[in-house]
């Protein structure tokens, strides 16, 4: 493929609807999910592609019910117990983006160790966007540099933004899962330019052969920029 992403990011959706669709608990579609999101990284460092960006909960997922809040920060608590050690052995950088105040300081210090761990990595980037908004990012930014007291335009703005750590903060391809064909605010500065693909499947139902078909349409597409 000539035209290969090197940054793919994935709005996962549809958790709970592919639940209640069979019967099951909303926890079991979480479930599902994360073994999927699970999957489908493997895939993308088989792929090489060099970053993959997961939101893995948006600043208005704290409206659901509190038991479920509380089930995901532990998914993702357990998401990092048990790939930091795989991260560290194949050289992958952990980084999250989005606000680090709210959620559980559990959670919080497990983040901050997988990224301190693997910083000196750069052959690979895992990108968890948790506690994250595009819109909320964007506020954010402006705060930061109002506090250096720096000038904002579209150069230095980009220098405040969670993704300045990445060499490549900008994603090619956006996948959305679950048929919703909105982007919810997600990496609103970043995806200026991005490439969308709503895919007509629940995340537990999207496989890494799906995520490959994707990458196959992206390589076909013409990117102008503009011009």
């Amino acid at each position: 493929m000539d035209n290969f992403p090197r940054h793919i990011a994935l709005i996962p959706d549809g958790n709970r609807r592919w639940a209640r669709e069979k019967g099951l608990p909303t926890f079991e579609g979480h479930r599902r999910g994360f073994e999927r999101v699970r999957e489908l990284t493997q895939k993308v460092g088989d792929l090489g592609i060099e970053t993959f960006t997961v939101w893995a909960f948006s600043t208005e997922n704290w409206s659901r019910e509190k038991k479920e809040v509380d089930y995901l920060m532990g998914i993702y608590e357990k998401w990092i117990e048990e790939n930091l050690s795989k991260a560290l052995k194949d050289q992958i950088r952990i980084i999250h983006i989005g606000r680090k105040d709210r959620i559980r300081e559990s959670l919080r210090k497990k983040l901050g160790e997988a990224e301190e761990k693997t910083k000196a990595f750069s052959r690979q980037y895992f990108v968890a966007a948790l506690d994250y908004g595009g819109r909320d990012e964007i506020v954010r930014a402006i705060e930061k540099g109002r506090q250096k007291e720096q000038e904002l335009n579209e150069e230095t703005l980009e220098k405040f933004l969670d993704t300045k750590v990445l060499p490549y903060p900008n994603p090619d391809l956006i996948i959305r899962t679950s048929g919703e064909q909105r982007t919810s605010g997600f990496m609103m500065w970043q995806s200026a330019y991005s490439e969308y693909l709503f895919v007509e499947k629940y995340l537990p139902d999207f496989t890494a052969h799906d995520l490959e078909k994707c990458v196959r349409e992206y390589s076909d597409r013409q990117r102008r920029f503009g011009k």
